[in-house]
């Protein structure tokens, strides 16, 4: 397995076990691919959930621009939601899974298609 592979473990592992939920492994694996090199980068592989400006970005470039949902409120309620899902206080919330939580509240998969 490549590392890819076992991040991908890792965020399938984070779903089940942190988030009560039973990942759909291709569309996971699709998520972490569409998210590039920054899956690779500490930093950049999670989501600080406590910035503003975090959930902005992910609101933008994630939301907006991938998923193509149109700007309101209810993009921030559901940042905040898959948050609370993750667990506010759980340190390392992985950027591929939150994507991958949002895309489902969406049913967004077929962007991924």
């Amino acid at each position: 397995m490549g590392r890819r592979d076992d991040l991908i473990a890792t965020y399938a592992d984070d779903l089940r076990n942190k988030c009560g939920m039973n990942p759909d492994m291709d569309l996971l694996r699709k998520v972490t691919i569409g998210c590039g090199p920054a899956v690779y980068d500490a930093d950049a592989s999670t989501v600080a959930a406590g910035q503003e400006h975090e959930l902005e970005t992910v609101k933008n470039n994630f939301l907006i621009k991938k998923l193509g949902l149109a700007d309101g409120p209810q993009l921030m309620d559901a940042i905040n939601e898959v948050i609370e899902t993750y667990g506010r206080s759980e340190r390392n919330k992985y950027r591929a899974v939150v994507y991958y939580m949002l895309t489902k509240k969406f049913g967004k998969e077929s962007v991924y298609g």
